[in-house]
């Protein structure tokens, strides 16, 4: 997989580009994903509203509940929330979408055609979720932190002002940056993981389940790991 990513890098950048298909791949791979990370963003962020609420209530700090929940999006619940739900959608959906097209020879018709099929497939796909998770990822905390604002209306009344200025009062450069930077490193790994196993899936039928099925858990998996890594770096960059 090391050597996969490797030769993105060495082809990746080299004409010809193929900006059509990289266009539409950002179509597929970020419009269409676009309900189920807005529902899923929507429904965090009512949930974690009214879930924190009762123990903030305790301590008499329910003013506090816009900042903490907005902290907490922005900086973890988001990214990760967003990136597992992209590699469910999306990385199953490239493994088994290459791993049919090995099962069918097309890459192999396509090499010898003429046509390079790693730039045309793999270099588009990849670049795609690079660039679509980090958009998807704003789009999903901007959706979690009204669906909060909902949430605390549920049993409150608070304006739209307020509840933005709690939460800008408290958020600092440090808490932005680094969650958006680690989308992109999560966008990366679900298509280089998703292509790798379809671009290499087993012959039959199978395969392109197996194909779909790991693809899924190794992105799950590598998430949580660059995520631990993330917090690590930030930590010894004094962003935390």
């Amino acid at each position: 997989m090391t050597r996969f990513a490797g030769r993105f890098f060495r082809e990746g950048f080299r004409p010809r580009y193929e900006l059509a298909e990289l266009l539409y791949q950002c179509y597929v791979i970020g419009y269409q994903s676009l309900p189920l990370v807005g529902i899923t963003g929507f429904i965090m962020g009512i949930v974690l509203t009214l879930q924190s609420r009762p123990t903030m209530a305790q301590f008499g700090a329910e003013s506090w509940i816009p900042t903490m929940v907005g902290l907490t999006i922005i900086r973890e619940m988001g990214p990760i929330i967003t990136a597992l739900i992209f590699a469910g959608k999306i990385g199953s959906s490239i493994g088994a979408e290459l791993g049919s097209m090995r099962v069918t020879e097309q890459i192999d018709a396509m090499e010898v055609s003429g046509t390079n099929p790693f730039k045309y497939l793999v270099v588009t796909r990849v670049l795609a979720t690079t660039l679509m998770l980090p958009v998807l990822t704003l789009l999903a905390d901007a959706i979690a932190l009204y669906a909060s604002y909902l949430g605390i209306n549920l049993k409150g009344v608070t304006t739209i002002a307020l509840f933005v200025n709690n939460i800008l009062s408290r958020l600092t450069f440090g808490d932005v940056l680094p969650a958006v930077i680690k989308t992109f490193f999560f966008g990366f790994a679900i298509g280089i993981i998703g292509c790798y196993k379809g671009y290499y899936s087993e012959k039959g039928t199978e395969g392109v389940g197996q194909a779909a099925n790991s693809a899924v858990v190794v992105s799950s998996l590598v998430i949580f790991i660059l995520d631990l890594l993330a917090v690590q770096v930030t930590g010894m960059l004094g962003l935390n």
